[in-house]
Parts: structure tokens; sequence; C-alpha cells
């Protein structure tokens, strides 16, 4: 790869969503170097509860179209991700996991014994409480975001796409029927044949606040200018 064009703040104020491609293909060294930088994304636990779907023919595109309520993103992008949860990755064997950073000098043996006993009652607190589904969702969707970050920097346009039927994306990709996974989103990647204008976002006091949602900045106004209620 070449040496970074822009910062990871220009990527952000940069991107854009883009729903119309050139056929251009994406060089498949581009593609691997954005994957690569998919899968260093967080997750919670290290779990790696996520798995990301590369679709570039023809007639999978057209199935995930169709999936997507005839969107053009699918149609016209030469790649869509699709970026899949994995919810019971939790009970599959991680000794890799705990290998690979023994063997970096991230965790020692004690670290790692005390991290799967933690890890292992986290998720069967979660299995309980029916939030292995979201907790896996998230992971699959912050992947999602460093890539639409990463290919801003390459020079690609992306789309975050929801709005689609997640059997039918099931049975694009080869996972029909499985329920122990879940479809967190797809994203298409390309070349952008249209210009997109950032339409502006609200000033940060709309919805970043100190301390308690709705508060505002201390002693200044809450939520669309109304004032903080004082505390005794």
């Amino acid at each position: 790869m070449t040496s970074p064009t822009m910062s990871v703040a220009e990527a952000i104020r940069t991107r854009r969503t883009v729903r119309h491609y050139l056929p251009d293909p994406v060089p498949q060294a581009m593609l691997d170097a954005l994957l690569d930088l998919a899968v260093e994304a967080p997750t919670s636990w290290n779990l790696q509860d996520r798995s990301v779907v590369a679709v570039l023919g023809d007639e999978g595109r057209a199935g995930l179209a169709r999936a997507t309520g005839g969107q053009p993103q699918p149609q016209e992008a030469p790649v869509v991700l699709v970026f899949v949860a994995e919810p019971e990755a939790w009970r599959d064997d991680h000794r890799d996991v705990h290998e690979q950073a023994r063997s970096s000098g991230a965790w020692n043996d004690e670290f790692i014994e005390m991290f799967s006993v933690a890890s292992q009652a986290f998720q069967e607190d979660l299995d309980q409480r029916g939030l292995l589904r979201e907790y896996a969702v998230k992971d699959a969707v912050i992947a999602a975001s460093f890539v639409m970050l990463a290919a801003t920097e390459m020079g690609l346009a992306t789309s975050p796409m929801n709005g689609w039927d997640e059997e039918e994306v099931k049975e694009v990709i080869g996972i029909g029927g499985r329920d122990d996974l879940a479809i967190a989103l797809l994203v298409s990647v390309g070349y952008p044949a249209e210009g997109r204008r950032h339409p502006g976002r609200r000033a940060r006091q709309h919805n970043v606040f100190r301390e308690s949602y709705g508060g505002g900045e201390a002693g200044g106004p809450g939520r669309r200018g109304v004032p903080r209620e004082p505390r005794p």
C-alpha cells in the first residue's frame, strides 16, 4: 500500500454515502488491504465474533440487489461487503487467539486463564439475558466503520446499507437457515460515479452532553436550548 493520503480526522470528515458507482473493479491488492484493516477492528473480549463476506460476482450482487429492494449500490458497485455477526462464536475454541496474544507478549499465562474464565461468565450472562446477538452485531458494525474510513483514505467510496431482507441476504452468501448467524450491515465499495456534498450535521451541543443525557454543557443550555434544571 502507498502512504496514507489523509488523516483519520480527514477521512471522517470527507466520507460521504455514495449510491452510484463506476464499473471499474477494485484492485485485488487494495481489497485485500481493506479486509486486513477490517479484521483489526476491536471485538468484545477479543472473540472476533464477526466475519466479512466479499461479494464481487454478478450473480451474488444481483441477489443482494433483490434482497435490498432494488437499491442501486449492489447493482453498480463492484464489491459489496456483508458483515456477519456470530453470536455463538464464544462457544468455539479460542486457543489460537490466546496463543497469538502469548506469542506477541500481549498476554501472559496468568492473564489468559483469568480472561478466559471471565469471558465465559460474561457470555453466559448475555445468553441468559438474550443479548448475544446484540453484542455480536455491535462488533460487526465496528468493523464496518473501520472499512468505510479506510476505503475513504484509499480513494474509494462506500455506502452502509440497511433496509434488506436478512433471510435473502443469508441465502446469497450461503448461510440460509443459519439462525446462529446474523447479518449486521452491507457496505458497497467502489469508485464513485457521483459527487456528494456534505449535508451538514447539527451543532455538537445538540447531541453531546456532560454527565447526563440532555444535560448540556456544565451550567449551559440543554438539548434544543432547554435550560438545565437546577439540582440541589
